[in-house]
């Protein structure tokens, strides 16, 4: 079931953007005191994460951020670097490994994205930032993502995660764009403890992530 609807909210006003900023600063303010209260944990999944896959420990990657302006995402790593016989990288459910299964499950791996958000370029809540060659495949509907901060958590992970397909994720980070207020936040990150809990929607079936997003497909049925 679908959790948008059409109703766009107008450009955002004064007040607004003062509520946006009161969400940066609160989102810093929470993000340095969930660093200090896990830093056990970061120090034991750095760990485990050493001996199990060596170094690096961390996963960075350039993604899309606010304005599609790029900025380095900060992950735990989750696979090896398994290769076929020709050199090439093997799929990505060949190279998670079992502690990263466990990780990605319990959203350990995401918890560096709280050094993005102490910087500024990520929010506690907000749609997921993706990758960068996704910037082109976009609808221009769907490119008005990029208009709040990505976040660590979004109303489309509380309402399937990776297990929606493509054009209902978009459309659920470009209806927290229209709706957004600290209330939906505080719903979004209540909500996303209990998918953790419960462990519900981390990958379609068949895919231990999100396959590639090739762009919406067109009602003439051309592939450009």
């Amino acid at each position: 079931m679908r959790k948008f609807s059409n109703k766009v909210k107008p450009p955002a006003s004064g007040e607004q953007r003062g509520w946006m900023l009161l969400k940066a600063v609160q989102d810093r303010l929470i993000a340095l005191l969930l660093l200090a209260v896990s830093a056990p944990l970061l120090a034991v999944t750095a760990l485990a994460v050493r001996l199990s896959l060596g170094a690096p420990v961390f996963f960075r990657q350039v993604r899309p951020g606010w304005k599609g302006r790029p900025f380095t995402m900060w992950k735990f790593r989750t696979m090896n670097e398994a290769r076929d016989r020709e050199g090439v990288l093997l799929d990505d459910t060949d190279r998670l490994t079992r502690l990263g299964r466990m990780l990605r499950s319990a959203s350990i791996d995401e918890l560096p994205q709280l050094w993005n958000v102490l910087r500024g370029e990520m929010s506690l809540v907000g749609p997921r930032p993706l990758l960068m060659q996704y910037l082109n495949r976009y609808t221009p509907e769907q490119s008005r993502r990029h208009d709040v901060r990505p976040g660590i958590t979004g109303w489309a992970q509380v309402n399937g995660r990776n297990a929606l397909s493509w054009e209902d994720r978009l459309a659920l980070d470009v209806w927290y764009v229209d709706h957004w207020s600290l209330g939906l936040d505080v719903k979004i990150l209540w909500l996303t403890l209990q998918k953790v809990l419960k462990r519900e929607g981390i990958s379609q079936r068949g895919h231990s992530t999100m396959p590639e997003f090739l762009g919406t497909i067109r009602t003439t049925g051309s592939n450009g």
